[in-house]
C-alpha cells in the first residue's frame, strides 16, 4: 500500500468475496483483517481478490 486510497480499495475487493463479514484494512501497518465464513470461501479466494485488483497479499498468523 502507497497512499491513503489503497486500503479502500483493497477492502471493496474483498467486501466482495462471498462469504466475508467484516474487512478492517489499515494503511499504517499494511495489514487487513478479514471476517470470513470459512464454507463459502477461503485464503486463497481472499488473496486472490486483493491481488486482481494489484495489492498482492499473504496470510500472516
Amino acid at each position: 500500500m502507497t497512499c491513503a486510497a489503497c486500503p479502500i480499495t483493497i477492502k471493496k475487493a474483498l467486501s466482495k468475496v462471498d462469504g466475508v463479514s467484516k474487512t478492517e484494512v489499515d494503511f499504517s501497518t499494511k495489514l487487513a483483517v478479514v471476517t470470513f465464513d470459512d464454507a463459502k470461501t477461503n485464503v486463497q479466494a481472499l488473496s486472490k481478490a486483493t491481488t486482481d485488483v494489484g495489492y498482492p497479499s499473504e496470510l500472516k498468523k
